[in-house]
């Protein structure tokens, strides 16, 4: 039985659950050995709340016992363990962001993501690992060992959603909710092999706000209708946060219906080309799309490099958000990042913000040729677990990390969907993830696209491989 539940998908969960063949109390019970058997090796977890999880197990499994399959109605991830990334704020659990100047904070309220999953009937297992407010690449912070690659260990997960990516990899939970500022979704997800999904800036509300209009927060799953899912609950607009979109009135069942017109991008600005083993891996995967009857295209989009804006809007964001904090309790790191935003102006902010609109719309005229853009997630396969980047981003400017992942942050510049899903392996068996990136508020299309890459070339026998049959 914990085999089965280990990889047990949102829809196998319903069936067990409603037909008596297992209860959500054995499922979460076995989900929490899961994640107590790997956490002490993969460094997935912050903060795990057994007792909470169990009791909400217990609440599911009563109601589903008086209610029968009519308790998933309004309810549909009743009795189904998710996790959430310890930078969202979840009531009476602790939620450090990976900092040691949170360690011991215990919010009174919960993000609106959260508020919603708890109504849709999940049980919060506790919260993943990320580096300290999420400000690299890779899930390490001083609180907590780093999470590490469930394929490799002695490599990282990615991040800084790392080990939400990781333990859905493993077979924990349903999927994972994360945040994604520059690429914190679809890089571990890449690396770990998982689907990661940045929604449309706003279709998730945000709180705190997301005030430089980069950070999302969106689901990680191990397959596409799972994510599809998690995302139809947690959208939607909330008060709290003033830039959150409206009701989306979409259906994100089923693949596209029309032929779509796909570009694909080998280097999205530029050097650096992805490895080659990458590459090949992923323009494999978008062929099967053209295989299908979509058009794909080889494009090179001639746009220009956006690292400094996105370097000047993160770094004086984390400058301000940081002014107070003692130097030493900050991750060396995200200190270099204050001192290079102190040191910034606010015309040079201004400035940012006026060639982040320019790109914009450099990229909003390029989507009206294409319903689709494809290209490698991520250029260059995991690198080291003790570090925050690879050896080729030394150097390269402040948020290194960003240097070597050239395609994951415009799309927060731009706000766009953007989906990671996995893409086959490199002769070495690492993961690699292929991202498509949708126009304005196309979620829908994202989604559908992703589904059909899925039924195309299957990716959910690979879990096989790290321990469990799926």
């Amino acid at each position: 039985m914990p085999d089965q539940f280990w990889y047990a998908d949102a829809g196998t969960l319903r069936r067990l659950f409603g037909s008596g063949a297992a209860s959500p109390v054995e499922y979460v019970r076995s989900t929490l050995d899961r994640v107590e058997e790997l956490n002490p090796e993969l460094g997935a977890f912050i903060t795990v709340d057994r007792e909470g999880a169990l009791a909400a197990a217990r609440e599911a499994e009563q109601r589903i016992r008086s209610q029968g399959d009519a308790a998933f109605r309004d309810a549909p991830l009743l009795g189904m363990a998710v996790s959430i990334k310890d930078l969202i704020p979840t009531r009476g659990l602790r939620t450090t962001r990976g900092s040691l100047l949170f360690q011991d904070w215990v919010p009174d309220f919960d993000a609106p993501a959260v508020e919603r999953l708890r109504r849709a009937g999940a049980v919060i297992i506790g919260k993943t690992n990320t580096s300290e407010f999420g400000w690299s690449g890779a899930a390490r912070n001083r609180l907590v060992p780093p999470t590490r690659n469930p394929w490799a260990r002695e490599l990282t997960s990615g991040g800084s959603s790392g080990g939400a990516a990781a333990s859905v990899a493993m077979g924990v939970g349903v999927g994972a909710v994360g945040t994604d500022g520059a690429g914190s979704l679809r890089i571990p997800a890449a690396f770990c092999g998982v689907v990661g999904f940045k929604p449309s800036f706003g279709r998730v509300p945000y709180v705190p706000v997301s005030v430089e209009g980069m950070s999302h927060q969106g689901p990680i799953a191990r397959s596409v209708d799972d994510l599809a899912l998690l995302l139809d609950v947690m959208a939607g607009p909330d008060a709290r946060d003033p830039l959150s979109l409206p009701g989306p009135n979409w259906d994100l069942g089923g693949v596209p219906a029309g032929p779509l017109r796909i570009a694909w991008i080998r280097s999205l600005a530029g050097p650096p080309h992805p490895d080659p083993a990458i590459e090949k891996r992923a323009a494999e995967t978008v062929a099967a799309l053209g295989v299908a009857g979509h058009t794909v295209t080889d494009l090179d989009p001639g746009l220009p490099d956006p690292y400094l804006i996105a370097e000047t809007i993160l770094t004086t964001l984390t400058a301000a958000a940081t002014a107070d904090a003692a130097a030493d309790r900050l991750d060396p790191g995200l200190l270099a990042l204050v001192e290079v935003g102190k040191r910034t102006s606010g015309v040079e902010l201004s400035r940012a913000a006026l060639r982040r609109a320019e790109y914009t719309e450099r990229i909003r005229v390029l989507m009206n040729e294409y319903d689709l853009l494809a290209m490698p997630t991520v250029p260059v396969p995991p690198f080291p677990a003790d570090r925050d980047f690879p050896d080729l981003a030394v150097g390269k400017g402040a948020l290194e990390w960003l240097t070597w992942t050239p395609s994951t942050f415009p799309f927060n510049l731009t706000g766009q969907p953007a989906i990671s899903v996995p893409a086959g392996f490199t002769p070495a068996g690492l993961p690699v993830g292929l991202q498509l990136v949708a126009g304005w508020r196309a979620d829908d299309t994202v989604i559908r696209a992703a589904r059909q890459l899925e039924s195309l070339r299957p990716w959910r026998d690979s879990y096989a491989a790290l321990g469990a049959e799926p």
